[in-house]
């Protein structure tokens, strides 16, 4: 019997897909469901999954953002989880504090991040990711009220995040979830204006993957994208944009990487237990063999 786990994404149903793969003696059936923007079809769908299949991602939207050791609920999420009576609901925030945060140092070996100029448009959604890149020696900009906020105002260290998040968050994690993200067929949509500087002065452009395809400009000759969750159709979206060079922080599965929510319920099926703490995330991560991914576009 295989084990199945299905990403339940409030993005767009375009970018659907399954992939089966066997570890440790084990088949994993893992799927990507996009809702289309649409929280009712959302809970319908979690819903009808709960109790049938061994873990649930919530994709498109974050139950947690995770900041210098503080942890903060968004509303909206956690209406979807709660859909969930028996089936464990994961949003991949645990993967993003321990897999993409040694992402980044690895990638490092090879790609040689210190002195470069690193943008990361919304990095309390990436705050290991964020944290890694200053520890490297990087320059990091942190976009977050730049693309959040519309105020160009850059932040260059975990402790200016920090107290952007202490500030902030809980206030926004309160907010309609389509205000502080684009669901559906809006993360579709393009939107470059006045803040396409920002990417032109960066070497490096990182976080997640929509919120960067949605800002990013033409023009991107020689530079390096560090994301996840890319198609084969993303990919010449980015050599059309003229990068050079895409990283993902997670492994490509039957041609493309999955979202850090779909490996966190894929380890939480392989575990059988949730929730998983930091130490149980890094040794499955060492027990997979999951490693970073970067190939020249």
């Amino acid at each position: 019997m295989s084990k199945r786990v299905v990403s339940v994404s409030l993005g767009s149903s375009r970018r659907d897909h399954r992939a089966e793969v066997e570890v440790l003696g084990e088949r994993i059936v893992l799927e990507r469901i996009g809702t289309d923007g649409s929280f009712e079809r959302a809970i319908a769908l979690i819903r009808e999954l709960d109790g049938e299949v061994d873990a649930i991602g919530l994709g498109g939207i974050d139950l947690y953002l995770i900041a210098a050791g503080r942890r903060y609920v968004i509303r909206d999420a956690l209406r979807l989880a709660r859909a969930a009576k028996k089936t464990p609901v994961v949003d991949g925030s645990g993967l993003k504090a321990t897999l993409e945060r040694r992402a980044i140092f690895e990638l490092d070996k090879e790609l040689g991040f210190a002195g470069k100029k690193v943008l990361i448009p919304s990095a309390v959604d990436r705050f290991g990711m964020a944290e890694a890149f200053y520890q490297v020696g990087a320059r990091p900009l942190y976009g977050d009220i730049i693309f959040a906020l519309g105020l160009p105002v850059g932040l260059t260290s975990p402790r200016q995040l920090a107290i952007l998040a202490r500030l902030f968050l809980p206030i926004f994690t309160k907010l309609p979830f389509e205000w502080l993200y684009p669901t559906g067929k809006k993360q579709e949509e393009r939107k470059v204006d006045w803040r396409a500087r920002y990417f032109h002065w960066a070497d490096v452009i990182a976080g997640d993957f929509l919120y960067i395809k949605r800002h990013l400009p033409d023009g991107m000759e020689g530079k390096i994208v560090v994301a996840n969750t890319t198609t084969p159709e993303d990919l010449e979206f980015l050599r059309q944009r003229g990068v050079a060079r895409l990283a993902t922080t997670t492994p490509r599965l039957g041609g493309r990487s999955f979202g850090t929510n779909v490996m966190e319920a894929f380890m939480v099926a392989l575990a059988g237990k949730h929730p998983l703490n930091e130490a149980e995330y890094d040794e499955w991560i060492d027990r997979l063999g999951l490693h970073p991914e970067w190939v020249d576009l």
